[in-house]
């Protein structure tokens, strides 16, 4: 698997975690389901192992499902058009960049300039989504907005095997967190999921440490 023993612990605890409260919440299984594959994606791209894109594929298909019937219309459309298809695209991409050592992808890093372009024009075109989301009666429409091109701007980044998709994971997971909070709130289901954006916070947090360990 890839996986120090300290991770193997944690991996078990927080998918033991996801089915406990799943079931204490009367959450639907799909939710449940969705919340493991999605959590899996993350630490085994985490690990830079391409197993990590097949959980990512079905975990993205589940919740595009269920952004549509929560009316979370960005989170669907971005889920169903660009993250499957990405990360489809990132098993062949990654494949040709593998350390033949540890079987892991070869990391790398963005330019000072390239940075500045790349959240200069995801931030612009956050602003033009959020407007758009307005219109169609999206619960949160700026937060919304705001996740979907950011989110876009991360599988790519993670796509290119670049560190800095850990800084955009940190914003997007931090904003989620937020949303299915107001989700939870107002029909009181889907609290696995907002457990599962927590659990990709602090992820996106210990990777980024580890990345950088790695790249020094």
């Amino acid at each position: 698997m890839g996986l120090k023993k300290i991770e193997k612990i944690a991996f078990f605890l927080i998918i033991l975690s996801v089915i406990f409260l799943s079931i204490l919440s009367k959450d639907k299984p799909i939710v449940m389901i969705a919340a493991i594959c999605s959590i899996t994606y993350t630490i085994f791209a985490g690990k830079g192992k391409i197993f990590c894109f097949f959980s990512g594929i079905t975990g993205s298909f589940l919740y595009s499902y269920l952004s549509f019937i929560n009316n979370l219309f960005g989170s669907f459309v971005l889920y169903a058009f660009y993250y499957i298809p990405i990360q489809i695209i990132g098993i062949f991409s990654w494949k040709k960049h593998l350390n033949s050592k540890t079987n892991s992808v070869v990391k790398t890093k963005l330019t000072k300039k390239q940075r500045i372009v790349y959240f200069l024009v995801s931030f612009l075109l956050s602003l033009l989504v959020s407007l758009i989301l307005q219109k169609t009666g999206d619960i949160t429409p700026y937060k919304d907005g705001f996740v979907g091109v950011f989110s876009v701007l991360g599988q790519y980044l993670t796509l290119k095997r670049c560190i800095e998709q850990w800084y955009v994971w940190f914003f997007v997971n931090l904003l989620s967190v937020f949303i299915w909070l107001k989700v939870f709130f107002l029909t009181s289901s889907g609290l696995t999921v907002v457990f599962m954006w927590s659990i990709y916070f602090f992820l996106s947090i210990y990777f980024l440490y580890a990345w950088k360990k790695e790249l020094k």
